[in-house]
């Protein structure tokens, strides 16, 4: 067996075990990496940390670790309150609301589970007080933490045209940006009427029923009303959830507690309702700092993790309660994973195997098959995995099939990153468990079946969908 072959085996076995087992994927890659690269290869351990991703590592913290401080000011809490509040009460656009709020914060630079594992919560809280299909709420907040999540300094989207740019490779990060948030957009309406989005128009939150908030803490997995929320003191941020995730993860009492945390600003507890959250002097520092660091990142090419780390330094001098329990909240799981995944697919890249892999696929003299069985194994693996990580592993894989000039960079890397993320509604991924865990106790099954279907389905039509769009014309 050659060594190409060893490595490509283990990288299958690193996704395979981690899917199926409690083993953390970025911790096996590491070891995957070390034992092959080593005990193979001949690769010194200098070699093997060589390819860890410092730049990745900076993102992947610094943002998290800025909206974890952005979550326990309440400035989230400010952004989602204010945002249902314009749609003035009419119960069909809330679940857009909540498509709309979880983009800008992926878009923004949030960990899309970190993003869902938020708003989630909040969605859920409406379902239950607005007789809004569970299912139908679920999927449009894991779409629109899809629609954000290829922005340019966006984690998919750095780590996308991140990957892009060390392989030299044509890229477009603003085209790859809009071709995903339309997909998810025009994803969403087909599924807003699929799941009774129908049934919604035309009924208005004045006329509804009031229910009784309170009664829902009871259910297992935490209160479904609250989120993003300054309580008094005391609390802690809601941790994301990055690691192995399967049935276990999605059925249990893994849910997100309610994103209540001090404010340190003094200002009333945000209730899914008609109370008004107050804009404090720190909730506009943390929005001008959001602010900044998109404008630095796309305007003056700053990095933008190196900017989330500053802007959550300053507010976390200006009100240190607002920092508590943040560096806990940091994604530490999803960073080891990306980091991980990225160092074995380095280490891939050293000893020769991706330059291998893409020439055999190149061989079968099929560019557009060996395009379209990409976007299949993206897509496959994501539904189960993490799409961080098959983002990291299988661009790489593509370098040399996509140099041969015969399919277009820039549509295989769109085609691919939509085919990966969109089956993020698979109750086996992140997104699809958290919104699992955060339904209605008594419907939970019910929406654990249909995700699965749903996502499946999305396994079988998104690469040949995309494939067809973006892959096939040759215009990209």
């Amino acid at each position: 067996m050659s060594d190409h072959v060893i490595a490509i085996t283990g990288l299958v076995l690193v996704f395979a075990i981690a899917t199926f087992t409690s083993v953390h994927m970025g911790a096996l890659a590491i070891v995957a990496a070390f034992v092959i690269g080593s005990g193979f290869v001949g690769q010194s351990a200098d070699d093997i940390f060589g390819g860890f991703p410092g730049d990745l590592f900076v993102v992947l913290v610094g943002v998290t670790f800025l909206f974890a401080i952005a979550k326990n000011n309440g400035t989230v809490g400010w952004l989602v309150h204010s945002a249902t509040r314009a749609v003035g009460g009419r119960i069909a656009l809330i679940p857009w609301v909540m498509f709309l709020v979880t983009a800008v914060l992926t878009a923004s630079g949030a960990v899309v589970p970190a993003a869902v594992g938020i708003i989630a919560p909040i969605g859920m809280g409406f379902c239950v007080r607005y007789r809004i299909n569970p299912v139908l709420m679920g999927l449009l907040i894991i779409n629109g933490a899809s629609a954000g999540g290829f922005s340019p300094i966006s984690i998919f989207g750095s780590i996308t045209n991140g990957v892009v740019e060390r392989n030299e490779l044509d890229g477009n990060p603003t085209l790859l940006f809009l071709s995903s948030f339309l997909f998810n957009v025009i994803l969403s309406l087909v599924l807003f009427f699929l799941f009774g989005g129908r049934s919604l128009l035309g009924r208005r939150a004045e006329d509804e029923p009031p229910e009784k908030a309170a009664d829902s803490e009871d259910d297992e997995g935490g209160s479904l009303v609250t989120a993003g929320a300054p309580a008094g003191s005391g609390g802690e941020p809601a941790q994301e959830s990055a690691g192995g995730t399967g049935p276990a993860a999605a059925k249990g009492g893994g849910a997100p507690a309610p994103a209540t945390a001090p404010s340190g600003a003094g200002s009333s507890e945000v209730v899914v309702g008609d109370e008004a959250v107050e804009l404090t002097g720190i909730r506009i520092l943390t929005l001008v700092g959001l602010v900044g660091m998109v404008v630095g990142s796309l305007f003056f090419d700053l990095d933008p993790g190196m900017m989330a780390l500053t802007v959550g330094v300053v507010l976390t001098l200006v009100n240190p309660a607002s920092a508590k329990g943040a560096v806990d909240a940091c994604a530490w799981s999803t960073v080891l994973l990306v980091c991980g995944i990225v160092t074995f697919v380095t280490m891939m890249e050293n000893m020769g195997t991706i330059d291998w892999l893409g020439k055999s696929v190149a061989s079968i003299n099929a560019p557009l098959l060996g395009a379209l069985l990409i976007c299949l194994i993206g897509a496959v693996v994501s539904a189960f995995a993490s799409t961080t990580g098959i983002l990291g592993a299988l661009i790489p894989l593509a370098v040399p099939f996509l140099q041969g000039g015969h399919v277009g960079a820039v549509g295989l890397i769109i085609a691919l990153a939509i085919s990966s993320s969109v089956v993020d509604s698979s109750p086996f991924s992140t997104s699809g468990a958290l919104v699992t865990a955060n339904s209605p106790a008594e419907q939970r099954d019910t929406v654990f079946r249909r995700l699965m279907v749903w996502g499946f389905s999305m396994v079988a039509i998104a690469p040949p969908v995309t494939w067809l769009l973006f892959v096939v014309p040759g215009w990209l």
